[in-house]
C-alpha cells in the first residue's frame, strides 16, 4: 500500500480525483472478496496486496482534496477528520472481527467489507465535485491524452522502491537479521535513486523534491513516530492477552481508548490551533517528546500488577499526542514547500506514514520476537526446565497459550512477555526521541524566508512540480 501511494496520487490527477477514489474502493473490495475465498495462505497474501493497492489511491487522494476543497482556516479540522474516520476504522474493525470470527469464522469478516467498500466508493463519487478548481486555468499547458500520460508514469521507479521496502522488512523482519538481505536491498534503493535522479521522465518520487531539507526531514521523522506508535497497536493487545490473560477478543477492546486519543487529538488540534497556514514548528517539537514520554511511561507499567486503568490512560495519551502530532508535521510541511508542491509533497508524507506499519511492524516485531526468544530459553534454562523448544516456538507465535500454562512455565512466559513488551516500547521512546530530533532539524521558515543560497534548490523544486502540473 505504502509503496504504491505516490502513484496514487499521479493516476488520480489523470483520472480526476472521484473516479480515481471510486476505483480504488473497487479495487479493494476486490482484494477483500479474493481473501475470503482464498483456499491457501498464498492466495490469501495476494487478496490482502489487491487490497492494499485499493487502499493506496484513497490515502493519496484524501488529503489533495482537502487542500483543494478546503479553506485554509477550516483544512487543519478536516484533516483532523479524516484521521479520526481512519483511527475509528481501524477500532471498530479489531472490534468486530474478533466478535464475529470465533462464532462465524474468518471468512465473514473479509465478506461484509465488500458491500461497504462499494458503497462508500460510489457514495463518495456522487459527493465530489466533477471538476477540480484549477480546471480551464489560463496558464495549465493542454492536457495530454490519458494513454501519453500513463506512457510518462515511472515504473521502474515504483518497481524498483516496493521490491527495496519489501526486502528491506523480510530482512530485518526475521529471528535472525540476514546481512545478505539488507545489502541487496541497499543496491535497489540506490538503483531507484540513480532511476529517479537520471533516467525518469517523471520521477516516481523526485529527487529534487527530497533536496529540501524540510520535505525530507518531515517525511523521515512521521516515518519514526508512526514505526513507534505501531509498537502500540500491535502489542497492546498482546500484553493484554499473554500478561493480563484477558480473551482474544477482549484484548482488541483495549484499542478503543488509544484510537479515541488519536482521533480527538488531530480534531482538537484542528479545531482550535491549526486555523490559518504558518509554522508549527514548536507544536511539532512539543507533541514529539509528549509522545516518547507516553512511551516511556507504557514500558514502567507494562506489568501484571500495574493498573489498568492508569494503562488505559497512558494508552489514550500516546493516541492523543500522536492524532496532535500527525495534523500539525502537515500543516508544517505545507508551510515549508511551495503551494506549487503540495500536491506533491503531501502524498509523498503519506506514503513514509505508510511505511512506517510495515517498518513498525517487521523491525518491532524482530525486537519483539528476538527478546522473547532470549528471554523465553534462560528462563527455562534456569529453572532446570529442558527441552522446552517446541513451546517456545509456540509462546512466540501464540500469546493466549500463556494461559493455558500453569507453576513455573506459566511464571517464565509471563515474565517472557512482559521482558519483550517492555524492550519494544523503549526501543519506541528512544526512536521517538529521535524522531523528534529530526522534525526539529526541519526549521520554522517557509519557503517565502528561505535565504539566497537555498533559492536554487526551490527553483529545482519548483520546475519538478510543474512537471507534476503539466500531468495533471
Amino acid at each position: 500500500m505504502s509503496s504504491v501511494t505516490p502513484l496514487g496520487g499521479r493516476l488520480s490527477r489523470i483520472f480526476s480525483p472521484r473516479a480515481y477514489i471510486t476505483a480504488s474502493a473497487c479495487i479493494s473490495a476486490l482484494g477483500v472478496l479474493v481473501t475470503a475465498f482464498a483456499p491457501t495462505l498464498a492466495v490469501f497474501l495476494i487478496g490482502r496486496g489487491i487490497t492494499g493497492v485499493g487502499a493506496a489511491g484513497v490515502l493519496s487522494v484524501v488529503i489533495i482534496l482537502v487542500l483543494e476543497l478546503a479553506s485554509e482556516k477550516r483544512r487543519g479540522l478536516f484533516i483532523g477528520l479524516i484521521n479520526s474516520g481512519m483511527t475509528i476504522g481501524v477500532s471498530l474493525g479489531a472490534v468486530i472481527a474478533g466478535a464475529m470470527a470465533p462464532k462465524l469464522g474468518w471468512r465473514i469478516v473479509f465478506w461484509v467489507q465488500v458491500p461497504i467498500l462499494l458503497l462508500a466508493g460510489f457514495g463518495v463519487f456522487a459527493a465530489l465535485p466533477s471538476a477540480r478548481k484549477d480546471a480551464g486555468h489560463p496558464d495549465k499547458p493542454p492536457r495530454q491524452s490519458i494513454a501519453g500520460q500513463l506512457r510518462r508514469i515511472d515504473y521502474l521507479g515504483a518497481v524498483l522502491l516496493v521490491s527495496f521496502v519489501v526486502l528491506f522488512l523480510y530482512a530485518l523482519s526475521a529471528h535472525v537479521i540476514h546481512p545478505l538481505y539488507i545489502v541487496v536491498s541497499l543496491i535497489l534503493l540506490a538503483l531507484f535513486v540513480l532511476v529517479e535522479s537520471k533516467y525518469a521522465t517523471e520521477p516516481f518520487i523526485p529527487v529534487t523534491v527530497l533536496k529540501s531539507r524540510g520535505t525530507l526531514l518531515s517525511c523521515l521523522a512521521t516515518l519514526g513516530m508512526m514505526a513507534a506508535r505501531w509498537s502500540v497497536l500491535f502489542y497492546t493487545p498482546v500484553y493484554a492477552i499473554a500478561v493480563r490473560g484477558w480473551k482474544p477478543a477482549e484484548a482488541g477492546l483495549i484499542l478503543l481508548p488509544t484510537n479515541a486519543g488519536f482521533a480527538l487529538g488531530g480534531l482538537l488540534a484542528g479545531l482550535f490551533h491549526i486555523r490559518r497556514a504558518g509554522s508549527f514548528y514548536i507544536s511539532c517539537i512539543v507533541t514529539f517528546a509528549f509522545f516518547a514520554a507516553s512511551l516511556s511511561l507504557l514500558s514502567q507499567i507494562s506489568t501484571p500488577s500495574s493498573s489498568a486503568t492508569a494503562y488505559v490512560i497512558a494508552t489514550f495519551l500516546n493516541g492523543l499526542v500522536t492524532g496532535a502530532s500527525l495534523n500539525y508535521t502537515l500543516a508544517h510541511l505545507l508551510h515549508l514547500a511551495p503551494k506549487s508542491l503540495h500536491i506533491i509533497v503531501t502524498p509523498l508524507l503519506a506514503m513514509f506514514r505508510g511505511f512506517a506499519g510495515s517498518f513498525g511492524s517487521a523491525i518491532g516485531g524482530g525486537i519483539f520476537a528476538r527478546s522473547l526468544k532470549s528471554t523465553l530459553e534462560r528462563g527455562f534454562a534456569e529453572n532446570g526446565l529442558l527441552n522446552r523448544d517446541s513451546l517456545i516456538r509456540t509462546l512466540m507465535g501464540s500469546p493466549v497459550t500463556v494461559q493455558g500454562l500453569m507453576g513455573v512455565e506459566k511464571e517464565v512466559a509471563v515474565h517472557g512477555y512482559v521482558v519483550a513488551i517492555r524492550a519494544l516500547f523503549v526501543a519506541g521512546a528512544m526512536l521517538a526521541l529521535v524522531a523528534g530530533v529530526v522534525q526539529a532539524g526541519t526549521g520554522w521558515k517557509g519557503h517565502e524566508d528561505l535565504p539566497e543560497e537555498e533559492e536554487r534548490v526551490r527553483r529545482e523544486e519548483e520546475r519538478a512540480g510543474g512537471a507534476e502540473w503539466e500531468a495533471a
